[in-house]
């Protein structure tokens, strides 16, 4: 299998995705969560311990995510804010990149209608959806530099062979569209950077299909990290691949003293600091204080990046759901008339007759309008299990389903378009011009 950031490809087997790509799958008891997590939308993670760590301690984490300015919002981009909403309500700095440098190399946009299409487009509808404006960030990668920086600088661990196997470039490739995927390095990592937080935990929500550019910002994290951690029989050890050995491990010591570890030794021609009191339930905590004690030593001490993989939205006429294909997707800027007509035009998981639907029963596994109300339409979870089971057993049609799914889509899109005038007034007070 092969993953690419810019297809519109749709991927189905989950579970085959997470074993050929090492993606962990995602089971954290969160506190309230929303249904998208219970009903496993949210199907794998990658290091997303740190982040949990954070939300079971109360300390401070940070969200960062993007939108690609090249089309309309559409249902499947809301199912991406709806997680943000939530992790902001659990008190994380919300960052959102509108990657204007991506959309100009890889799709020709120019960077000023990138900038109109999110400034009408997407920042309304993400207030309008929920975030809180004062505590909500939107910047453009062509204007914070802070980001191309990283980009260059953290480039110098990537080579170019490692840049065709991940992403499948070849001879035709455009080097901007090349180089895009280190700008969203710098997009990810930037928010560690004490001028926009500081070093803490940062989680990525974002669909499969952007897994490469996880997999890189992870693997670039990990090669500038000084420090690496291994369980031994007694306590754990702690290596250190710079200079300047006796100087740094007893920095690394005096801060994870001060993360309440106190029995060390040292061995300094293996450059192991042993701490003899972290068990493999102290990892986390032990690598954070080591996080600390590198960002001392050099500026690119960061915390691994987590992320969190939702599964991609079926376009209402199969395959995904896609801003360039008006019929396959709802708008959230849509009138409620045309949301219905397109409803009551999508592909379900119905039989061909009405009698083989009694007999046989429904699909709804299949079905476009299920999935409708699986991600965002029905809330309860014992009502979505009769429609289901009511589907597959040839009591429900498909026309009740389309009927009642027009209505829901159509309240919800009047409602959000009164909250969008509001949230108009607001635009300027989130979007950052650095």
């Amino acid at each position: 299998m092969k993953i690419d950031p810019w297809s519109s490809q749709q991927y189905k087997d989950y579970a085959r995705l997470r074993d050929e790509f090492g993606i962990e799958e995602f089971d954290f008891n969160l506190p309230n969560a929303p249904p998208i997590f219970r009903r496993k939308v949210i199907f794998g993670h990658r290091g997303f311990q740190y982040v949990y760590d954070a939300i079971v301690h109360r300390e401070n984490f940070a969200v960062l995510t993007g939108l690609m300015p090249s089309g309309k919002m559409h249902f499947g981009h809301k199912m991406t804010i709806e997680q943000v909403k939530y992790y902001q309500s659990l008190g994380a700095d919300v960052n959102i990149a509108v990657a204007d440098i991506e959309a100009y190399a890889a799709r020709g946009l120019p960077i000023k209608t990138a900038e109109k299409i999110a400034l009408e487009e997407y920042v309304p509808n993400y207030i309008a959806l929920g975030l809180d404006p004062e505590r909500t960030v939107v910047y453009f990668q062509s204007k914070r530099s802070a980001v191309k920086d990283v980009a260059w600088l953290l480039g110098k661990k990537v080579n170019l062979s490692e840049f065709l196997s991940i992403y499948g470039f070849g001879e035709s490739t455009n080097m901007a569209h090349m180089i895009s995927p280190l700008v969203q390095v710098g997009d990810i990592l930037h928010v560690q950077f004490d001028e926009y937080g500081g070093r803490r935990p940062t989680v990525v929500p974002v669909g499969v299909d952007q897994d490469p550019h996880m997999r890189l910002t992870r693997d670039i994290v990990s090669r500038f990290r000084l420090f690496s951690i291994s369980p031994q029989k007694e306590g754990t050890g702690v290596f250190y691949k710079g200079d300047d050995v006796e100087n740094a491990l007893k920095k690394a010591r005096d801060y994870l003293e001060n993360y309440g570890f106190s029995d060390f030794s040292f061995n300094i021609a293996y450059k192991a600091l042993y701490v003899k009191d972290a068990t493999n339930k102290d990892l986390i905590k032990l690598d954070k204080a080591l996080i600390d004690c590198e960002h001392e030593l050099h500026d690119f001490g960061f915390y691994p990046p987590a992320a969190t993989y939702h599964r991609l939205m079926t376009g209402l006429t199969g395959g995904k759901m896609s801003s360039s294909k008006p019929d396959s997707a709802i708008f959230l800027t849509d009138s409620p008339q045309d949301a219905k007509k397109k409803m009551m035009r999508a592909k379900t998981g119905g039989r061909v007759t009405l009698e083989e639907q009694r007999k046989l029963g429904g699909e709804p596994e299949k079905c476009a309008v299920y999935e409708m109300f699986v991600y965002h339409l029905v809330d309860n979870d014992e009502y979505l299990k009769e429609i289901y089971e009511t589907c597959k057993n040839g009591e429900r049609v498909c026309g009740k389903c389309k009927k009642e799914a027009a209505e829901l889509v159509s309240s919800f899109l009047e409602e959000l378009a009164e909250k969008r005038n509001h949230a108009k007034d607001y635009v300027k007070m989130v979007v950052r011009k650095d």
